[in-house]
């Protein structure tokens, strides 16, 4: 798999991120750049810049809040940006606590002051983007999250011409609109996996980073992502812990329902099915989705899933999505998380995805080959593959 390297990309520039991605404002806006804590009250006084576990909050403070409110961004129309914590969720997507504390030790609700705001920029460890679309578009206004942002985004997945980025997705999206479905063939230490995925010839979604005037929602940054939540799901997948441990993950029914060792430490395997018989919400197939852009590998997923011939499914809640999987259907909103399952070569270097089948209208075609896209996938995608265009 080509991927490019940092030298292809422009530095980063926040002024031409938010600009590209909101458009450009007609009215002064209020702005608030929103981190997580282990302990929110570290915010006040900025105490958490002295904690060197905290480099994806510093860089929130740094690159994102003092050049809003630097005069040099005039051309955001910043009227005021504030700067806010909460307590880490602990989990990919699950609900915060309603508590925030500002710089002078204010507590502030989350409910209640974050819709005062016109544009959110989440940039915390944990994904904020489900919690946070749910408020935008119950209330109004528009964000992005960036969880997990680090050197290697800024200056690549965070510096790419986004309308650009959005032709590509749309191109991407039209040759998997009203799919049928998709069957995954695995390999992963000499033994064979198949996972077929409904779709049931639904409307193909995109994240395309675009977020524009007059419409309510957050965009996940990077983007570059086509997506579908499933119908239904069958067969079984090859899964990699954090620690290296292998599992098959087998799927009935659209859900995870029993997880087997393939090598590794057997009690994570144990505690997963426990969880499964605890709590079968958290086994619910929620997204299959692919990447679309070149980019070079940052070991953080919120830009990996995003690389052309990447592919990732993901389990838990949907309802950001357009998904029916919301907290409440949980046993406990503990576990009413989203979290992505990536298939890539640098991080499950023991799985290979052998095909990716595209099923529809009567016919089946391979999309991708251990990777790499098939020659049917390029031919189709045309001009805006596999070259991307960058901002200047």
């Amino acid at each position: 798999m080509y991927t490019p390297s940092l030298s292809d990309f422009p530095t980063f520039c926040l002024d031409r991120l938010i600009s590209t991605c909101f458009g450009t404002p007609s009215t002064d806006l209020n702005y608030c750049v929103l981190i997580d804590l282990e302990n929110a009250s570290e915010l006040v006084d900025l105490q958490f810049m002295k904690n060197d576990s905290y480099s994806v909050q510093k860089t929130a403070y740094s690159l994102f809040y003092e050049q809003l409110i630097s005069s040099s961004k005039s051309t955001l129309r910043v009227k005021k940006c504030d700067f806010l914590a909460f307590n880490k969720t602990g989990g990919s997507n699950l609900d915060p606590e309603d508590e925030l504390y500002d710089v002078e030790g204010n507590i502030l609700s989350f409910e209640n002051d974050i819709p005062r705001y016109d544009i959110v920029l989440a940039i915390t460890d944990y994904s904020l983007t489900a919690p946070l679309t749910a408020l935008a578009k119950k209330h109004n206004f528009r964000g992005a999250t960036l969880h997990g942002v680090n050197e290697i985004i800024l200056n690549s997945g965070l510096s790419i011409d986004y309308n650009f980025v959005s032709k590509q997705a749309e191109s991407f999206r039209q040759v998997l609109d009203l799919a049928d479905g998709f069957t995954l063939n695995f390999e992963c230490l000499g033994k064979t996996f198949t996972l077929t995925i409904e779709c049931n010839k639904q409307v193909a979604q995109k994240s395309h980073g675009l977020c524009p005037e007059g419409k309510p929602d957050v965009a996940n940054l990077p983007a570059g992502e086509v997506y579908f939540v499933p119908t239904g799901a069958d067969g079984s997948f090859p899964f990699r812990f954090s620690d290296g441990t292998l599992a098959e993950m087998h799927i009935k029914d659209g859900a995870i329902f029993r997880s087997d060792l393939l090598k590794g430490d057997e009690a994570l395997v144990s505690a997963r099915n426990q969880q499964l018989h605890d709590d079968p919400a958290t086994g619910v197939i929620g997204e299959l989705g692919f990447g679309t852009q070149l980019l070079p590998f940052s070991g953080k997923d919120i830009q990996d899933e995003k690389i052309f011939g990447t592919c990732h499914v993901a389990t838990g809640r949907s309802d950001h999505l357009g998904g029916d999987l919301v907290p409440e259907l949980f046993a406990s909103k503990h576990n009413a998380s989203h979290d992505d399952i990536l298939f890539a070569p640098p991080k499950t270097p023991e799985i290979d995805v052998v095909s990716v089948v595209l099923h529809k209208n009567g016919s089946s075609q391979n999309l991708f080959e251990s990777y790499e896209p098939t020659n049917f996938l390029t031919d189709l995608l045309g001009e805006h593959y596999p070259v991307t265009t960058l901002l200047g």
